[in-house]
């Protein structure tokens, strides 16, 4: 299949270019927008207690209603506010009201704080549109106003809230996005500079990935909008690292077989034909293990989660489609002067490095995976300390926005849970009024809890068949405290609740508690989910039973090292009370999927090197020599292009990045490189049951790469009944022949192909096989056998 797309794409190359662009434009010029939401509760399901109460609340009391923005105000010499100030507020208050600004509904005045230094203006928005952009720019809007008209007095005004934060989360979202695009930019464009020293071939993955960017983002807007799915900025911020990340390693995996193909003598346009037909398979099956993984974040209950799951997968499932078609079409428009100005591209490196370190594995594999394993080990211990936080809209944006300001000032300035009260509804399950003789004793016992500050009967609706109980924890909303402290109120109010009554419990600190009991539900579904589907593909890939298993093994060891590295570095080295809630979920999916490529890139090419008839520990450490530099370029590129995510300025960015880009450098150069080649080693042949994948093929046919299918056009699986661009025939001195073995003069291509060998000049090259199969064998590069 991977040698008719080459066929396809190399053929007719201008077409493939010409529908994509087409492409492009149509989607682009027709996807719809993409909207913002920080709101912790859009994210939940209506299955969750907190969201039923927050149903119940809309219903029971529509006049009540938590602010969308809360102006705080305070002298600018920190002192009490005198009653001028509080005239001044009060004017601010009714005139910010009279300037009906577009979404907002309501402006009241709030309570002010105990030791009297501030005080609060309260701004109801439609609820309907939170999370909007529309409620963002009402945000600013109000920000501007109300710091105008405090012009002239003694406050300062400082905007908090959700819709506050909405805006600074958008902000910061833009000034992040800028930072992480240009960082990975520069990296990708470096790094290709060092490993090709070619300008053009440096440049055309940013050119091909940036097409395929907007394609994919046109894709994700349809989807978002067609399952009704929940958008957050920093999905966008995640996209393009993974659209660059994950396209420049399908790019390298490409380039380097390209490149290897046209070192062994093949015609250009041939040459990626077979590159494709070689490493197709591979990008497929890595790609595919990426995307299976993403889409199973669709059974997570969190709409963050569900809408990244979609949104990642089908960006690499984009990139998949343009490394196996547009790629190919535009290099093999270009040629070898791809590699312009160099001439290493015509000569074989000597790998020494890289043919050292295959040397030690294939020598010493057990020393190798037990230090390798004993490392990730040690790492993971750190899982011991995690800790998870769930204040998303803090986590998404630096803590010296306004918004957050404001937010720390009223939780320092009123008590810790009455910036964020607990609500506990108490309705009538029979639709006739409630005892309102109950309500003290009820109320007593709520406030009897631990960690509850205060509670007291607020409300009742008009009918009498809902009264709502405001419960004040000693606790900020987020802090673990507070969530354990919001399960016992659950517990005292469901048990107490009066006979036909029954009591829903809301607020923050209880969808807090919610979101904890959902990561915890995808923990137990969206992992194994996702550990057995990769595991099927690589079953599949590898035509065994036995490595899938120990390759997940490695791969799970490398999660456990990441996240213990990451407590380790922000938890105890930066004294971070958590790690974003949703962390572990995600560094899973990109450490497992991401980390799997690196893997079947290695096993595809020591399985390569098995069918070539050497034992396996010798192909162990051939495999290392000649994928080892390949997995080395993709793991460092992608693994810094990662990294820049740390440039956003946000908690929940910082952490997945540095977490994500440290899972993917073990994967690289620890999992791919020593870890798994050495077990494979040491597990021998009986790794490939009961596919017998290893072994070599039968005498007359070569290696995968030397022998012709029937038809005799080129190495393996050229043939299959398409002709191919045309090879030259190589120059021949004439060959010896000795049975089945047949001798041709060394070098006798033109351009040499066997420049890898050091030593005297061979006096012939021994290649085994049919007759037929040895012109192209010798000008696939075969393996060549000197005899001096």
């Amino acid at each position: 299949m991977f040698r008719r797309i080459g066929n396809a794409v190399v053929r007719h190359p201008v077409w493939t270019i010409v529908a994509w662009l087409i492409a492009a434009v149509a989607i682009v010029a027709t996807a719809p927008g993409l909207p913002s939401n920080s709101d912790e509760s859009s994210f939940l399901p209506k299955s969750y207690e907190s969201i039923k109460a927050a149903d119940l609340q809309q219903k029971a009391f529509p006049s009540a209603f938590t602010p969308s923005a809360i102006a705080l105000y305070q002298r600018t010499d920190g002192g009490r506010l005198t009653d001028a100030d509080k005239q001044d507020v009060a004017r601010i208050t009714t005139e910010l009201g009279k300037k009906h600004i577009d979404q907002v509904q309501k402006v009241v005045p709030g309570q002010p704080s105990k030791d009297g230094r501030y005080d609060l203006t309260l701004v109801q928005m439609d609820s309907k549109k939170a999370g909007q952009p529309e409620q963002a720019d009402a945000a600013k809007v109000l920000r501007d106003d109300v710091k105008q008209l405090a012009k002239g007095t003694h406050l300062e005004v400082k905007l908090g809230g959700s819709a506050a934060q909405a805006l600074d989360q958008q902000d910061s979202s833009k000034r992040g996005q800028a930072l992480i695009g240009i960082g990975t930019f520069v990296i990708i464009l470096v790094t290709l500079l060092i490993i090709f020293r070619a300008p053009i071939l440096a440049v055309l993955p940013l050119i091909l990935i940036g097409l395929v960017s907007a394609v994919a983002n046109g894709l994700i807007a349809y989807a978002t909008k067609l399952f009704g799915l929940q958008a957050n900025s920093s999905i966008s911020s995640i996209l393009i690292v993974v659209l660059f990340g994950v396209g420049t390693d399908y790019f390298l995996f490409l380039m380097f077989r390209y490149r290897e193909r046209l070192r062994a003598g093949d015609e250009p346009k041939q040459a990626m034909v077979n590159a494709v037909d070689r490493v197709g398979e591979a990008i497929a099956s890595a790609a595919g293990a990426v995307i299976i993984a993403f889409l199973a974040l669709v059974l997570s209950t969190l709409g963050f989660l569900k809408q990244m799951g979609p949104a990642l997968a089908i960006a690499v499932a984009a990139t998949l489609v343009a490394g196996l078609t547009l790629i190919p079409a535009v290099v093999s428009l270009i040629g070898p002067k791809v590699f312009w100005p160099s001439k290493s591209w015509q000569r074989e490196p000597e790998n020494a490095r890289f043919a050292a370190l295959g040397r030690g594995v294939q020598r010493r594999p057990a020393l190798t995976a037990g230090l390798s394993g004993l490392v990730l080990v040690v790492l993971s211990l750190g899982i011991l300390n995690f800790h998870a936080t769930f204040d998303l809209a803090s986590g998404s944006m630096p803590k010296t926005k306004e918004s957050m300001v404001a937010q720390d000032e009223m939780q320092k300035a009123y008590s810790a849970g009455a910036a964020a009260p607990t609500d506990v509804y108490l309705s009538s399950t029979d639709g006739k009024p409630l005892d309102r003789g109950a309500f003290d004793s009820y109320a007593r016992r709520l406030g009897a809890v631990d960690g509850v500050a205060d509670a007291r009967m607020t409300q009742v609706n008009k009918a009498g068949t809902t009264a709502d109980f405001t419960v004040t924890l000693k606790y900020e909303a987020s802090t673990d405290k507070a969530i354990d402290a919001v399960g016992r109120v659950r517990d005292v109010a469901h048990a107490d609740a009066p006979d036909g009554t029954e009591a829903l419990v809301g607020g923050m600190s209880s969808i807090y508690k919610d979101i904890d009991a959902a990561v915890n539900h995808d923990y137990r579904t969206v992992f194994p989910v996702a550990a057995v589907l990769i595991m099927i593909i690589l079953g599949l890939l590898l035509r065994s039973v036995v490595a899938p298993w120990y390759l997940m093994a490695s791969v799970g060891l490398g999660f456990g090292a990441t996240l213990g590295a990451t407590v380790w570095i922000f938890q105890n080295g930066q004294g971070h009370s958590g790690l974003m809630f949703m962390l572990p979920v995600i560094m899973y999916l990109f450490v497992v999927a991401i980390g799997t490529d690196y893997n079947i890139l290695m096993i595809a090419r020591l399985r390569e090197e098995a069918r070539e008839g050497r034992e396996p520990r010798e192909a162990a450490g051939m495999a290392l020599r000649h994928a080892g530099p390949t997995v080395a370029a993709a793991g460092f590129i992608l693994a810094a292009t990662f990294a820049t995510m740390m440039l956003a300025g946000n908690s929940l960015l910082t952490e997945m990045g540095f977490a994500v880009s440290f899972g993917i450098a073990v994967a690289a150069f620890v999992m791919s490189m020593f870890f798994t080649p050495s077990l494979t080693a040491l597990i021998g042949h009986a790794a490939w049951w009961p596919g017998h994948g290893d072994r070599a093929a039968a005498t007359g046919t070569g290696s995968a790469e030397e022998a012709p299918a029937h038809g005799g056009e080129g190495h393996a699986g050229e043939g299959h009944g398409g002709r191919g661009p045309r090879q030259r025939r190589p120059r021949s001195r004439g060959p010896q022949q000795l049975g089945r073995v047949v001798k041709f003069p060394a070098c006798s291509a033109t351009p040499c192909t066997h420049s890898r060998r050091t030593g005297p000049r061979p006096e012939y090259v021994q290649y085994e096989g049919q007759d037929p199969a040895l012109p192209q064998a010798l000008r696939a590069g075969g393996t060549p056998r000197a005899r001096t």
